[in-house]
């Protein structure tokens, strides 16, 4: 992320749960704050490990910040074996700030103007009185690869998203539905994907894309239409299946949301389900509308996911909200799905 965002670093150290990066570039907190895995970035100001040093360090720090009148205090705590406790550092930074400052400042621990963190280890005291709030999450690959289906709407990006914040490498996955969208809804799925490789810089993503329209082609044609949206999924299911043994991920992400649409009710996501080989994780599953639109802004695929596209011509004027899975299994019995899984997977582009 920091060569990403272009911001300059010597190296960089890890020391029980903390991770330094030794850099003078004012924007390489903000940068760290981007990784997932990272509650928080501080830019820190370093001493020796001494009483003495870490108080007069930690009133400079407070001079600069403290103004008239305000309250502060001290969080403070240690790593490591010394002679003193955590304690005894807040109350040595704490009359070295009074010594230093002359401006009728007061202690106030619970609901303090300024903080000033201190934190000492065996070989450095660090101080910092700014937090630069992460994203949390799991390191990037930690929780292995996932195949991402990404339509271009608002839900999926935001689901791939929240996947790779625990832990999850993606691969993008876009089934093209020509002849019934255009090239405007394929530019607009692109671009959810290039903002997303920015927030996976290190690696960059393997992309699928796959021909579907003759797959809703052979649905209009042969099977009651109303069950449409749940066989155009089943048929997704199948295709991310094989990108899934291809890529030697565990599981298959959408952007499903209960009860968002006509379509994506619990008994038609139980009849879409059934039968799959392998796991399908819907993590907008308990989220509506409007937070998923605020994680979307957050994460830069609000703007791309709105652009004007065609919508799915597909889609069926009254969808079937509660599809038994038997009637579903039925309906497929009335077209060829091997053939048409094999046709998608000759015409699969990888790049």
């Amino acid at each position: 992320m920091l060569n990403a965002d272009n911001c300059s670093y010597s190296g960089i150290s890890k020391e029980m749960g903390r991770v330094f990066i030794h850099s003078d570039d004012p924007g390489a907190a903000k940068s760290a704050a981007k990784v997932f895995g990272v509650v928080s970035a501080s830019p820190v100001y370093t001493c020796e490990p001494t009483l003495e040093s870490t108080a007069e360090l930690c009133a400079e720090a407070a001079e600069a910040i403290i103004m008239e009148g305000q309250s502060f205090a001290i969080r403070a705590r240690r790593a490591g074996n010394h002679e003193f406790t955590s304690r005894d550092i807040a109350v040595a930074c704490g009359d070295a700030v009074f010594q230093k400052i002359n401006k009728n400042i007061r202690v106030d621990l619970d609901n303090p103007d300024v903080e000033i963190f201190v934190e000492l280890r065996q070989k450095k005291a660090y101080v910092f009185t700014e937090s630069v709030k992460g994203v949390g999450g799991l390191p990037m690959g930690t929780q292995g690869k996932m195949v991402a289906l990404i339509s271009g709407g608002i839900d999926s990006p935001v689901a791939a998203w929240l996947m790779m914040k625990r832990g999850c490498e993606i691969v993008p996955l876009y089934l093209n539905n020509e002849p019934f969208s255009d090239e405007t809804t394929r530019e607009r799925a692109m671009q959810c994907i290039d903002t997303l490789q920015k927030w996976s810089p290190q690696k960059k993503f393997t992309i699928y894309e796959a021909p579907h329209g003759e797959n809703l082609l052979a649905f209009l044609n042969n099977c009651d239409n109303r069950l449409n949206c749940v066989l155009c999924r089943r048929m997704m299911y199948r295709i991310a299946s094989e990108v899934l043994k291809l890529e030697e991920a565990h599981g298959i992400i959408t952007g499903s949301s209960l009860g968002q649409v006509a379509s994506q009710t619990s008994l038609n996501m139980l009849a879409e389900m059934y039968g799959m080989e392998y796991p399908i994780y819907h993590p907008l599953i308990g989220l509506d509308k409007l937070e998923i639109t605020d994680i979307a802004r957050k994460i830069g695929t609000f703007e791309p996911s709105t652009k004007p596209a065609t919508c799915c011509m597909a889609v069926p004027e009254y969808p079937s909200t509660a599809a038994k899975p038997e009637e579903v299994v039925a309906a497929e019995k009335l077209i060829d799905v091997p053939q048409l899984v094999e046709a998608m997977k000759r015409n699969l582009k990888k790049f």
